[in-house]
């Protein structure tokens, strides 16, 4: 199996980002082969040090498309970060319902249900793992049986998803109740979106809504928890609306400083605009387990801040920050030059000035720019 995964990797390489790999896992649990679509994302084969997050989606083979699409969109805008999408297939709805089977007493997987259950824990997942650079962070989507069949992984003491997206679920006995129950005991970072309807079926919209609102009453600071109750929807249509309302969710800290974030949250500030900056990609690291460049656009909306409120001296710290994110670049030196320039010390702003000349131009920031800086400062300076 590693072998045809890794060849098909190669070709999805080859062809481009939009290519589906198909799959196949043999399960000892289930005693037959399992299928898979795998989507790897556009910088997979370019970067062959970095690792990504996995969004396993069950009822891969309705899922994964919409899903796909919304990832692609997102990419394209820089809001959601690149992952690897793979799609756990079912032949029938027979082989479905089979494997999410659970006691009625008990509310626990049974028979094939137990064997799915461990399969996916104990056989996809490694497999996965083993052949595929896959980071911490790890989603899983359903929807219906899936969706509630999924909740079992939050039963244990260390959940092997760190994400949930739970499309009108079909809750066994009292999950309802323990989801937020267990949530409440994790010191991780954990996420959680589930989405109902006004046309969703009674008996599962009635759960969800108590599922709400004992999330809210336990009221968890260390879950990332958003409920949608969708207006005009059926429990099947709900799932395009739902998929990028859950994946925008959990990876709202990750997007680029907005317009409304920059009015509402830095320019409002009366210092920190850097340290701003600094943990806004700290918090991506610790919430989502990514480490990520910031942004240069992101410093930008900084720069702007800083020169909107006049806290000129921010720049110096600012400074810190470029130099560490594009060091071969001309940004530290542009803006430690602004840093002297609006402190009143031409000739350490007109040294920095030369300094960032000679390096690579980034951004908006060119070597033209750089040149009718040190023009517009050199009769200041001679002055002194």
């Amino acid at each position: 199996m590693k072998k045809t995964l890794l060849i098909l990797a190669l070709a999805l390489s080859l062809n481009g980002f939009g290519q589906v790999i198909k799959d196949s896992i043999f399960s000892n649990r289930l005693d037959k082969y399992r299928y898979l679509s795998i989507s790897l994302p556009p910088s997979y084969n370019k970067d062959t040090k970095r690792a990504f997050p996995l969004l396993l989606a069950l009822d891969g083979d309705y899922l994964f498309d919409p899903i796909l699409g919304t990832l692609k969109y997102g990419y394209y805008w820089d809001d959601l970060p690149e992952v690897i999408l793979v799609g756990l297939n079912h032949t029938t709805d027979t082989e479905r319902d089979e494997e999410c089977k659970v006691d009625e007493t008990t509310g626990l997987p049974e028979g094939i249900g137990e064997s799915f259950y461990e399969f996916i824990g104990g056989e996809l997942l490694p497999y996965l793992q083993k052949n595929l650079r896959i980071a911490p962070f790890k989603i899983v989507a359903g929807h219906d049986v899936t969706a509630g069949f999924m909740n079992f992984y939050l039963y244990k003491d260390n959940p092997i998803f760190n994400a949930y997206i739970s499309l009108s679920p079909v809750m066994p006995l009292d999950m309802e109740i323990h989801i937020p129950e267990r949530m409440a005991t994790f010191k991780n970072n954990m996420f959680y979106y589930v989405a109902s309807a006004d046309g969703d079926i009674k008996t599962i919209k009635d759960k969800i809504t108590a599922l709400d609102t004992n999330f809210k009453a336990a009221n968890i600071s260390t879950v990332n928890y958003r409920f949608d109750d969708f207006k005009g929807c059926s429990h099947y249509s709900l799932v395009p609306f739902a998929i990028p309302s859950a994946l925008y969710q959990f990876f709202s800290v990750y997007q680029p400083i907005s317009t409304n974030e920059f009015q509402e949250k830095i320019v409002t500030l009366t210092s920190g605009y850097a340290d701003y900056l600094k943990n806004k990609y700290e918090l991506v690291e610790k919430a989502l387990g990514m480490k990520m460049n910031i942004r240069i656009n992101d410093f930008k909306a900084i720069e702007a801040a800083i020169i909107k409120n006049k806290a000129f001296n921010e720049f110096e710290q600012l400074a810190q920050l470029s130099r560490k994110a594009y060091p071969k670049s001309m940004l530290a030196d542009y803006h430690m030059a602004r840093f002297y320039e609006n402190n009143g010390d031409l000739k350490m702003a007109m040294k920095h000035y030369q300094n960032a000349f000679q390096l690579q131009e980034i951004g908006d920031l060119t070597k033209d720019m750089m040149m009718d800086k040190m023009e517009e400062l050199k009769p200041q300076v001679k002055k002194k």
